[in-house]
């Protein structure tokens, strides 16, 4: 069955009241500034008529229209569509009433612009549940009937005003609606095209469609059957023509079948990416945001989980059974400051049963001098016990002996960034000598590399001398920074924490020290390192935030930008919830586009970090993490400027500028 016999089989014949208005008042403003469009329009429309309603400017003709279109409500009065009271309906059931009975054909065409002639044709179609393919092969078919078979992929700015007007005839036809709305059809066209446009009404006028024409011209009112007159918001002439026969009137109106859920998603990521297309730099800066957002977080806690890694790769290294003893009152933290703490302490300590190492310590900043050249660094006075308990090799030399500490011997060991920064074209430093406070130090070994720690400190800036000598050269006062005691086993520690404590408190008198187990210590570490993980996310997701306000205000700005294009929709049978859907579903799909991006920048970052030399955990968590909140971002900051949308007035958007 080809299009004209389907459009006579679908389409009533002429008859009784198709349309009718009672006393329809339509006022804006209020008080002195009232406008009156419609003053107690009278008016009954038969299925199958070909009705021009004229008027001059401001007589009421568009607002009649919109209201026959169900575009527009009355203020007052009643208006019926096949003996359904409109008012009644909710915005929906108007939208459907749009979609299904009405075609609309504007002076000004109102196409999509960045939509081809086939897509703007199948936009009624898609609301009304139709499959992609049906309304593509419905909208081709529809094209070629109307002459624009090869202009089928142009989109508006390619096409002539009549090709553009045929364009939005089949946009109206699409839904094979009963009736045809023609606002000026002709009004922006040449006298040809003018009468092409007129004689393909008539010719739908006479496949068994109702087409109401408003215009002002008496020339293009001379080819309708019936010419209504209207002024100052009243019908003052009603004259019928030839031909007004009666026909029979369609059951209902209104009730073919809605898309699911699936079909209304995947339309409207179409429009979404369309839509991002034709503004390709704004979208660009729109993503932007969210990109670096979630590419922070993953970086963020990437560098928080692989610095806490790190920590605790190295206290395991050292063992669960040391200890560490630091100078200071329990509820702050103790220094190299605080004289607490002192080498016959260690000794005592070494004395206790299930001690196997004891390694006192005292540090302080000095300037080493090598020739010419000085270098800054931090010298640690030691006993040999400390290589064994920082599992610290030797690349070159030996390491401090127990007779270099009881002899005063004035020897120096050299961390790797000290020899580089001391000997920097390469020179074997071993039985050179180094200058410490004019202090001469015989250079008797090179520790081997350790490399930076988790927090960023180089480990190998540091020189190592016997803790007596800088007692007694360097530092002054006998007192220690702190004692690291390793205990036979793990069984021990307790006792042997249990004995410290009693030891140091009976030698001072006080408790003026701080004694910690590894495990209390990788406690700690771990508290600290999950607030830094915590600081640096939260930190990370306050740039997200911030990317997901500049999406809504991009969104808002998108909204008001396309104002037509939601008039268009919602006159095409676009419900509320279609348009919601639309401009939320777009700022979902712009964040889920920028979270996947972010991502991939956040993963590549981080390895750019990690081949710099800090230690980087990746794992699925936070990649994960930082897309849902993108995502989310989409829902929650989409959501204002859809609800914007959805509840724009038809009218108002389609005058919109």
């Amino acid at each position: 069955m080809n299009a004209p016999e389907r459009a006579a089989a679908a389409l009533p014949a002429k008859s009784a009241t198709l349309l009718r208005l009672s006393q329809v008042c339509r006022y804006y403003g209020s008080g002195e500034a009232q406008v009156k469009a419609l003053d107690g329009a009278d008016l009954e429309i038969g299925a199958g008529e070909f009705v021009a309603i004229m008027g001059q400017s401001g007589s009421g003709k568009s607002t009649l229209m919109n209201i026959l279109g169900c575009l527009d409500r009355p203020t007052s009065g009643r208006y019926e569509v096949l003996g359904r009271d409109v008012g009644t309906l909710s915005p929906d059931e108007l939208a459907a009433l749009r979609r299904d009975a009405f075609g609309f054909v504007f002076q000004r065409y109102n196409l999509l612009a960045d939509a081809t002639a086939t897509e703007n044709v199948e936009i009624p179609a898609a609301y009304a549940g139709s499959t992609r393919r049906e309304r593509q092969e419905r909208a081709v078919e529809l094209l070629g009937e109307l002459g624009l078979g090869d202009r089928a992929d142009h989109r508006p700015s390619q096409l002539s005003g009549g090709q553009q007007q045929r364009v939005a005839i089949a946009r109206a036809l699409v839904n094979d609606a009963p009736v045809i709305l023609a606002d000026e059809p002709t009004g922006a066209l040449d006298s040809q095209s003018g009468q092409d446009v007129l004689a393909l009404l008539k010719r739908l006028n006479g496949e068994g469609r109702t087409v109401i024409l408003i215009t002002h011209d008496p020339g293009v009112a001379a080819h309708a059957e019936r010419i209504i007159e209207l002024r100052d918001g009243r019908v003052v002439s009603d004259v019928p023509g030839a031909g007004t026969s009666a026909r029979s009137v369609p059951a209902a109106l209104g009730e073919k079948r809605t898309r699911g859920l699936a079909s209304e998603m995947s339309e409207a990521v179409k429009m979404a990416l369309r839509s991002m297309r034709s503004n390709l730099f704004r979208t660009a800066l729109t993503l932007l945001g969210v990109v670096i957002g979630v590419a922070a977080v993953i970086v963020m806690l990437a560098i928080g989980d692989g610095s806490k890694q790190d920590v605790l790769d190295r206290i395991a290294a050292m063992g669960s059974n040391q200890l560490s003893v630091r100078p200071g009152f329990s509820g702050f933290r103790g220094s190299g400051d605080i004289a607490t703490l002192t080498p016959e302490d260690a000794e005592a300590i070494r004395a206790i049963e299930n001690v196997l190492l004891v390694s006192p310590e005292r540090s302080g900043s000095q300037v080493l001098r090598a020739g010419s050249r000085d270098y800054r660094s931090q010298v640690q006075g030691v006993w040999p016990d400390f290589q064994a308990l920082r599992d610290w090799p030797v690349a070159s030399g030996s390491f401090i002996t127990r007779e270099d500490v009881r002899g005063y011997a004035p020897v120096i060991v050299l961390g790797q960034t000290v020899v580089k920064n001391l000997y920097p074209d390469g020179a074997d430093p071993l039985g050179r000598f180094v200058l410490v406070r004019n202090v001469p130090f015989e250079v008797i070994g090179v520790l081997g590399a350790k490399g930076a720690s988790s927090w960023g400190q180089d480990q190998d800036d540091v020189a190592l001398i016997p803790l007596s000598t800088g007692f007694m050269r360097l530092f002054g006062q006998s007192f220690l920074s702190g004692i690291t005691v390793k205990v036979a086993n793990d069984a021990a520690m307790a006792r042997a924490e249990e004995a410290i404590i009693a030891l140091l408190t009976e030698r001072h008198r006080t408790v003026d020290f701080q004694v910690r187990n590894t495990a209390s210590l990788q406690e700690a570490v771990t508290a600290t390192a999950d607030t830094l993980t915590a600081l640096l996310g939260s930190v990370a997701a306050i740039s997200l935030i911030v990317g997901g306000i500049g999406v809504m205000n991009i969104m808002l700005v998108s909204v008001t930008e396309r104002t037509r294009e939601i008039g268009i929709r919602m006159a095409t049978g676009a419900r509320r919830r279609d348009i919601l859907l639309q401009f939320n579903i777009e700022a979902i799909v712009v964040c889920g586009i920028g979270g996947l991006l972010g991502v991939a920048l956040g993963l590549g970052v981080g390895m750019l970090v990690q081949n710099l030399g800090m230690t980087v955990a990746f794992s699925a968590a936070p990649a994960l993490l930082a897309f849902t909140c993108a995502f989310l971002t989409g829902v929650v900051f989409g959501y204002l400027p859809a609800r914007k949308a959805a509840h724009m007035d038809p009218v108002a958007a389609l005058a919109y500028e």
